[in-house]
C-alpha cells in the first residue's frame, strides 16, 4: 500500500524540491490541494488528516497552527520550519549524531528538520562537544556563507531580476545583531553554554553554502592536532553514506580554496579540518537545498518508512 503524502506549502522553495524529489516514486501517493485552496484552514485540515504523512513547509505561525488541525492520531509530520526544533516532543531531523536520534526519527509522529545553517554548524561542534573534546563553556564563533536560495523567494526573486540593483552582486552580510533564527537550535542541540557568535551571509550564486567554526588548540580538551581532529570526525562518522570527512589537505589540492557552490545538486556534507598546531578550523560544505532542508526532510521521511535512507536523493 502507497504512503499518502501532503506537503503544505508545495509552492515554497522548499515544498517544491520536495515534490520534485517524489517523482517517479511508486511507494507515494500525493495528495494535491487545488491550488485555490491551499490557504483554506478547511481545506488543509482535511488533506492533512488523510495523510499518513504531511510536511510542513510553511512559515513559523502557519506551521504552528497547522499542526493544531491534526485530528487523526495517525498522522505523522515532518517540519521544515523554524518552529518546532527545540520544542518537547519533537525529534530533531539529525540521524548522523546518534544512534538515539535515528531512532526517534524512526518512531516519531513529529519531526523537525534542522535549519540549513544549523545543520553544517552541529555537524561539527555536537560530536566535539559529545567526545569531550570542545568544553561546553568555549566561546564558540561560526561564519558561514550561502547561496540566495537560502532567502526564499523573496530574495530569490531580487538576485534573478533582470533589472535588479548592482548591490545584488556583492556579498550580503546580515543578522548583525546576533538573533538569527538557527541560533536557538544550534545552542541546544549542541549543548554549549551560550549561543555561538555567528556571521553569515549570502552571495551571488544560487544554492551551496560552507559554515566553519575557528578552534584554538590549547582551549580544547587535550591539545589537538589537525589530524586528531580529521581522524576523530572520521570515526565518529564512520558508516554514514551522507557524510564525507575530507583528507587533511584537501583544500591544499584544490589550491588553498574551498568553493561553497561545489556541491550544489548533492544532498550528502562534507567535513574539512585545517590549520596549524594553534589554530583549527572545522568547516562543512553541502547544498543549502539538500542536506540543508529538503534532502534532509526527505532523508527523515525515508527513515520513518523503513526504505533506504538515500532513496530519490542525490548521493
Amino acid at each position: 500500500m502507497k504512503t499518502k503524502i501532503f506537503i503544505d506549502g508545495s509552492e515554497g522553495t522548499t515544498g517544491l524540491r520536495i515534490f520534485e524529489r517524489f517523482e517517479g516514486r511508486d511507494d507515494i501517493e500525493l495528495l494535491k490541494i487545488p491550488t485555490e485552496l491551499r490557504k483554506d484552514p478547511a481545506e488543509i485540515s482535511k488533506y492533512i488528516n488523510e495523510s499518513d504523512i504531511t510536511f510542513l513547509c510553511l512559515p513559523d505561525a502557519a506551521a504552528k497552527e497547522a499542526v493544531t488541525y491534526v485530528k487523526n492520531d495517525n498522522v505523522r509530520i515532518i517540519d521544515t520550519s523554524t518552529a518546532h526544533r527545540t520544542e518537547e516532543g519533537w525529534a530533531y531531523g539529525y540521524p548522523e549524531l546518534s544512534k538515539e536520534h535515528r531512532e526517534a526519527i524512526r518512531t516519531g509522529k513529529r519531526v523537525a528538520v534542522p535549519g540549513c545553517y544549523a545543520t553544517g554548524f552541529i555537524t561539527l561542534v555536537y560530536p566535539l562537544v559529545k567526545g569531550e573534546i570542545l568544553p561546553k563553556d568555549y566561546p564558540v564563533a561560526a561564519f558561514a556563507v550561502s547561496g540566495y536560495s537560502g532567502g526564499g523567494k523573496k530574495l530569490i526573486a531580487q538576485y534573478e531580476d533582470e533589472n535588479r540593483d548592482k548591490k545584488y552582486g556583492a556579498a550580503r552580510m546580515y543578522a548583525w545583531g546576533q538573533t538569527h533564527k538557527h541560533l536557538k537550535e544550534m545552542q541546544k542541540i549542541t549543548g554549549i553554554d551560550r549561543a555561538p557568535l555567528f556571521s553569515p551571509l549570502t552571495t551571488d550564486y544560487y544554492s551551496g553554502m560552507v559554515v566553519e567554526v575557528p578552534l584554538y588548540t590549547d582551549m580544547l580538551k587535550g591539545k589537538k592536532s589537525v589530524n586528531e581532529i580529521r581522524e576523530f570526525f572520521a570515526k565518529y562518522y564512520e558508516g554514514e553514506q551522507f557524510i564525507n570527512v575530507m583528507p587533511v589537505g584537501a583544500d591544499v589540492e584544490a589550491g588553498g580554496v574551498i568553493y561553497s557552490d561545489a556541491r550544489s545538486g548533492w544532498d550528502g556534507i562534507d567535513i574539512f579540518v585545517t590549520g596549524n598546531e594553534e589554530r583549527i578550523v572545522v568547516a562543512t560544505r553541502f547544498d543549502n537545498l539538500g542536506k540543508g532542508a529538503s534532502g534532509a526532510a526527505v532523508q527523515c521521511l525515508n527513515i520513518m518508512l523503513g526504505c533506504e535512507e538515500s532513496k530519490g536523493l542525490n548521493l
